[in-house]
């Protein structure tokens, strides 16, 4: 990586005392064995190939018995538009209790969306983000421990990298006031105009998981000792997760070109999206210390040291953000696509061929999260410069789906 050290390098230096690192790792070192994690069925990550590198962070097998598929055929209908005048709204993250909060990449605010009467409240401005092509403000998370300590995690484009941070959400202070200064957990993620990644997540091990990209440089997907074109697996205080793949490192998987999609099935399998460049946009099911090829390869591949995607689009199809996982099929959102797709899983393998909803409806569709059994939030991103936006854009809807 040019001009930076190893990734334990990219730790804030002078925040997090020993004591603190201690019980963090012992922290989560207990959560990963409840949460049932071993060598076989039923650990966070998911992939298609056996010998996990860890035992403590392990992926299950691709189809474990009595697993059945979903339809091959399933249906999409719009319930209702729940907000609108929404500026390039990025991350979303549903509100224990009620409420959807919505950050916009290019004004750096975080805003509450009341999904009963789309009501608007904005909570503030995140400092130290800069906005510029691809980059800004992006995904958000809530805290695992979100109903006691009320942190929101946050992944954005600074002047000198992409970063993530977290702030204290306070409801109780006036509109515009409501987050507090933000402590950085996590620095020194490569930051470009384009391929910034930018989606986090917390995990069914409460770790924090985060999609970047290569920042335009090819050269670092393929550098293990690079934050560039990966997925990271951290704890909540910015430290490599117990259990990586790859010892005293953050990285959790490589050879990625640009994450903006994790999300994971009932059986705690990680699957992500990411964009191609010119032919393949992929889906992928995650499994720690596998190369996923770029540059080498886009899409499938005939090297058997590449993990090959699970389903492939064009770009012209995808160009795939969000993606979240609901009555057993992955639901990706298409930006250049502007439609839904439908994935049925048998285990980490397409069931079916994939199938569009909603193409040209709403123009380009940014992110998409559960909402229940049956629902997803979706919202578009036709105010990011590259759509056509229209009266009410951007907007977030309510879908049905089957």
């Amino acid at each position: 990586m040019t001009g930076q050290s190893s990734p334990r390098s990219h730790r804030v230096e002078g925040t997090l005392i020993v004591q603190r690192r201690a019980a963090t790792a012992a922290l989560a070192a207990a959560l990963l064995l409840t949460a049932g994690c071993s060598s076989g069925d039923g650990g966070p990550p998911g992939g298609d190939r056996s010998g996990a590198p860890s035992t403590t962070a392990p992926s299950s097998s691709p189809t474990p018995a009595g697993e059945q598929p979903p339809p091959a055929k399933g249906t999409v209908k719009v319930v209702r538009t729940v907000a609108t005048g929404l500026k390039s709204p990025w991350g979303l993250a549903p509100v224990p209790g009620g409420g959807l909060l919505v950050s916009s990449r290019d004004d750096a605010t975080i805003t509450r969306i009341d999904e009963k009467t789309g009501r608007k409240t904005e909570l503030g401005e995140v400092p130290g983000v800069a906005p510029e092509g691809e980059g800004g403000l992006l995904g958000i998370a809530l805290s695992p421990g979100f109903a006691a300590d009320h942190m929101i995690y946050a992944y954005f484009t600074s002047a000198s990298d992409n970063r993530i941070v977290r702030v204290l959400y306070d409801a109780k202070k006036p509109a515009g006031e409501q987050l507090g200064a933000p402590d950085t957990v996590f620095r020194g993620i490569p930051k470009g105009f384009v391929h910034n990644g930018g989606r986090i997540a917390f995990g069914p091990d409460r770790m924090l998981y985060a999609g970047t990209g290569e920042s335009g440089d090819t050269g670092l997907s393929q550098d293990k000792d690079s934050l560039g074109g990966k997925i990271l697996r951290l704890t909540p205080e910015g430290e490599p997760a117990p259990g990586n793949p790859f010892p005293d490192s953050p990285v959790y998987s490589y050879g990625h070109r640009n994450v903006q999609g994790l999300a994971w099935d009932a059986r705690q399998r990680l699957f992500a999206a990411e964009f191609g460049q010119d032919t393949w946009d992929e889906l992928n099911a995650i499994r720690p210390g596998d190369n996923y090829g770029w540059p080498e390869a886009e899409g499938r591949s005939d090297d058997s040291g590449l993990h090959d995607p699970l389903a492939q689009w064009g770009t012209d199809e995808a160009s795939p953000s969000g993606i979240a996982l609901v009555g057993g099929s992955v639901w990706m959102a298409g930006l250049r696509g502007e439609r839904l797709w439908r994935v049925p899983l048998k285990g980490t393998e397409a069931a079916a061929d994939p199938q569009a909803f909603l193409k040209g409806r709403y123009g380009r569709l940014r992110t998409v999260v559960a909402a229940g059994s049956d629902r997803l939030w979706l919202t578009t991103s036709n105010t990011d410069g590259r759509g056509d936006a229209k009266d009410g854009d951007d907007r977030i809807l309510e879908l049905r789906v089957s």
